[in-house]
């Protein structure tokens, strides 16, 4: 799965450093999830069944548990989520008092046997609303009520993620996804280091999972399809001797934020999409010259892109066009 950020860099600033605090694994940055338990009663298994082929192929590990009174006790902490196939209120009465902490606790999404609705219960921002998006594709309607997902925006951990990032400093997302919800958060400031940041309670603290890893610059035309992306950039990778595990984030414009065979090709291999906008483009411009500067005004989308959203602000490959519909450069 993937999402999409339309933060920015400020035009002097790199990547963040902050290394230390609250969460502190690269899977506690929200909206991960890799390993689901299906909590299914006996007489329905053959639909738990159905849920293990339908989304199995999106997780590293997906298991069928048969439900027993203390099965969620049995198997905490195994697992990065729990799909119950059974009534809400039974998973709410069994889990309740397990929970510990949002930043710890396994998330939790409950399904009905006619896969009507898919409802997280806990930790939507650390795997439920996932898990639950995918049960869309089986027909279930997700019913996400975490307050930035409900209103159509997207907070701050589905930020991290998208940016190949976790969060450090867990109690401080209240105070961020609130400022998200009233649309005052700001761009992502992206600090180069070594350097030392002071701080308040206010301010989210995301930290890079790898340091390693390279950033997928790409312009399309309108209307591209997603095997055409997925192509283009299988192309550039491999002649970086690099392949799609090695990608940080698909890094765009914000004038393709409705290009939907970019996202689908993005969710496909598994990356998040960094829209950056106009301004911030502008100081990173690359080497080759571009057509849509002289003709709307924008530098050239893939090289600018790849170079804002590069750790060292640099390429590793410039921009080449695929197909007469997908530009790529890679940035580094």
């Amino acid at each position: 799965m993937s999402t999409d950020t339309n933060e920015t860099d400020s035009s002097e600033t790199n990547e963040q450093n902050e290394s230390s605090g609250h969460c502190s694994t690269p899977d506690s940055d929200g909206e991960v999830a890799e390993e689901i338990a299906i909590v299914s009663f006996e007489r329905k298994l053959d639909i738990a069944r159905e849920i293990e082929a339908g989304i199995g192929d999106d997780y590293d590990r997906v298991d069928i548990v048969e439900y027993h009174g203390d099965v969620f006790e049995e198997h905490w902490g195994e697992y990065d989520c729990f799909v119950g196939l059974m009534a809400s209120g039974i998973a709410m009465r069994k889990t309740a008092p397990l929970l510990d902490s949002k930043w710890d606790d396994p998330a939790i999404v409950v399904v009905d046997e006619e896969l009507t609705w898919a409802i997280p219960i806990t930790g939507g921002h650390h795997g439920a609303n996932q898990v639950a998006g995918d049960l869309a594709e089986m027909g279930a309607v997700p019913a996400m009520t975490t307050a930035s997902e409900a209103a159509g925006e997207q907070g701050v951990e589905s930020k991290a993620k998208a940016l190949d990032a976790h969060v450090v400093n867990g109690d401080s997302t209240v105070a961020t996804n609130l400022a998200v919800l009233n649309d005052d958060l700001g761009p992502v400031a992206r600090l180069d280091g070594p350097r030392a940041v002071l701080v308040g309670d206010d301010i989210t603290v995301l930290k890079r999972n790898s340091d390693a890893g390279v950033v997928l610059g790409t312009g399309t035309v309108s209307g591209v399809r997603a095997e055409q992306v997925r192509d283009a950039w299988a192309a550039a990778l491999d002649d970086l001797d690099c392949g799609f595990d090695d990608v940080d984030f698909v890094a765009t414009g914000t004038r393709k934020e409705d290009e939907e065979g970019l996202y689908e090709a993005a969710q496909e291999i598994g990356a998040g999409v960094v829209l950056f906008e106009k301004e911030t483009l502008e100081g990173f411009e690359g080497p080759s010259p571009s057509r849509s500067k002289e003709l709307i005004g924008w530098p050239g989308i893939a090289e600018a892109s790849a170079i804002a959203g590069g750790r060292d602000h640099e390429l590793a490959r410039e921009k080449e066009r695929f197909d007469d519909a997908v530009t790529v450069a890679v940035g580094r």
